[in-house]
């Protein structure tokens, strides 16, 4: 009894450390985003996110658990999923409640999701229909190939994102003509530099705090019954906790451009930057690497992007579209645990 007791308040604290870590990389990710302007400010948080979350999906690959094989596919899907249906969700409807209807660019959103849809096909459903290797799984030149095309259409990606077609990601003026932050003055360069710095440490925090939940929570998990996909699912919330918050914080500013940018990107930053490096240390410390995902997760994953495609092209939204992205996460989180 002594023990659960003390157990309990282990977790009550290290979650209500979490939330202040969130919260902390929050602001200073804002700061950095209003020194650099968009869209190079909501760049700063998801790579940063996602640079931090490979080295905890690689730490827990090379302990070679039960399952390890399994950890880089459920962080994946997982943070595609919770981004596409969860946080657009919940940015959309936010907004949408608050402002009735907002605006954003068509252009560049549908661009940044044309590039995750062939992202996600190479990564999470090609390995099911190749026919090298039984089961899900890629040969080792197949997840080579894999790997560097994902990397690939990341950078290129990126240099659409902030060269070539920088204005595509802009947002609106309808979105910034109301908004303090935008016409308040840019802080200045030391202040921008201890704000990075401060990111850092709040993003380790985030991370550290979320492994040294995980055992708490894969325990829950056992002793639910439930499926072991449910703890990558909830170490990818507590990963993506930061880049919520700041996505939402944003879209009640009505400034969904913003919010889209910052949702959008972690999810092609999480296979973009995460499986061409977990690709490399499988191949080169000769690991087990699963990464297609099951047909019920397929037929979630195309519904997923069906319904961002319909949402993101006219560059408006309303409440309704946030109730159906909501809806479908809501499904996504029932099947997971009841497949």
């Amino acid at each position: 009894m002594t023990h659960l007791l003390s157990q309990t308040w282990f977790i009550i604290l290290m979650s209500v450390t979490l939330i202040g870590a969130v919260l902390s990389a929050v602001h200073h990710a804002e700061v950095i985003a209003h020194k650099t302007g968009e869209p190079y400010g909501t760049l700063v948080l998801s790579i940063s996110v996602t640079i931090i979350e490979v080295s905890l999906i690689i730490s827990m690959m090379l302990t070679g658990h039960q399952g390890s094989e399994f950890i880089a596919r459920d962080a994946v899907f997982a943070t595609v999923m919770i981004v596409i249906n969860g946080v657009i969700g919940l940015c959309i409807f936010t907004g949408g409640l608050k402002h009735h209807e907002v605006t954003f660019r068509n252009e560049g959103t549908n661009t940044a999701l044309a590039v995750l849809t062939a992202l996600a096909t190479f990564i999470l459903v090609m390995p099911v229909v190749t026919i090298s290797t039984p089961g899900p799984d890629f040969t080792k030149s197949q997840l080579a190939f894999a790997g560097i095309a994902s990397f690939a259409l990341y950078i290129a990606f990126i240099f659409f994102q902030t060269v070539s077609h920088r204005d595509y990601y802009l947002p609106s003026d309808d979105g910034t003509r109301s908004d303090s932050n935008v016409h308040a003055s840019k802080p200045s360069n030391v202040k921008t530099m201890v704000s990075l710095l401060l990111l850092l440490i709040s993003l380790v925090a985030v991370v550290g705090l979320a492994e040294l939940l995980s055992p708490a929570i894969e325990a829950g998990v056992k002793a639910a019954g439930a499926p072991k996909t449910i703890v990558g699912i909830a170490i990818a919330m507590l990963v993506l906790m930061p880049e919520g918050f700041a996505a939402v914080r944003t879209a009640k500013a009505n400034r969904l451009q913003s919010s889209l940018n910052l949702a959008l990107g972690s999810a092609l930053a999480s296979i973009g930057l995460t499986i061409p490096v977990v690709a490399a240390i499988a191949i080169l410390f000769d690991l087990h690497l699963s990464l297609g995902i099951s047909t019920l997760n397929t037929v979630l994953l195309y519904l997923s992007l069906f319904i961002g495609a319909i949402t993101l092209a006219i560059g408006r939204t309303t409440l309704l579209q946030g109730i159906v992205h909501l809806i479908i996460f809501f499904e996504y989180l029932f099947l997971s645990l009841v497949p």
